[in-house]
């Protein structure tokens, strides 16, 4: 089986990236302390129905200069044990070696490596993606959300972003018919600046 997956990188164009930044960037950690971020997925089911779920455990950081958008960078670290479909003995098999085998992989991290701005507030994020023991590159299209002051004298940032990817290519091969080839993936995030 081929499963996919989409991520909505909300603050996809921007987390704290591995290589260096202009000075004026602005450094964001991303709020899952206030629950302003999220980690989604959904896969068919046998082709019958759509089975979504998230990931509760994650944080990271992202870079981002209004001036320079093309020096953006994003990091994100998800714990994979916290994956969640609502359903407590499916999730103990998700979390099993014939998925996520989160005992031997209990970690999946994205690194960017450069972002490709399209001038309307979206572009491209490419970057690394090391899960299952794998790294590949991948790409995640974004989208800027917004920024802005928030009421308690912060400022706040956030992206959406989706991606595509096939997890036999992570090792992943766990057979569930053809029509649950294609995992989607959102990343939803909105970032706290830190001064």
């Amino acid at each position: 089986m081929k499963p996919m997956i989409r991520i909505t990188a909300c603050a996809a164009a921007l987390l704290c990236g591995a290589y260096a930044l202009p000075a004026a960037a602005e450094h964001y950690t991303i709020d899952t302390q206030g629950a302003h971020a999220a980690i989604q997925f959904r896969v068919k089911h046998l082709g019958y129905s759509w089975l979504l779920g998230r990931f509760n455990d994650f944080n990271g950081s992202f870079d981002y200069d209004s001036a320079n958008p093309k020096a953006a960078g994003i990091e994100v670290t998800v714990q994979t044990k916290s994956i969640d479909s609502n359903q407590a003995e499916r999730d103990k098999h998700l979390r099993s070696k014939d998925f996520l085998d989160v005992d031997r992989y209990p970690t999946a991290r994205f690194v960017s490596t450069a972002y490709e701005p399209k001038g309307d507030g979206s572009g491209v994020l490419r970057g690394d993606f090391t899960f299952h023991g794998h790294t590949q590159p991948i790409t995640i299209a974004v989208e800027e959300i917004g920024a802005g002051p928030d009421p308690w004298g912060g400022y706040r940032r956030g992206f959406a972003g989706t991606t595509t990817l096939t997890l036999k290519d992570w090792g992943i091969d766990y057979d569930l018919g053809p029509a649950t080839k294609e995992v989607e993936l959102f990343l939803s995030v909105e970032g706290i600046r830190q001064e």
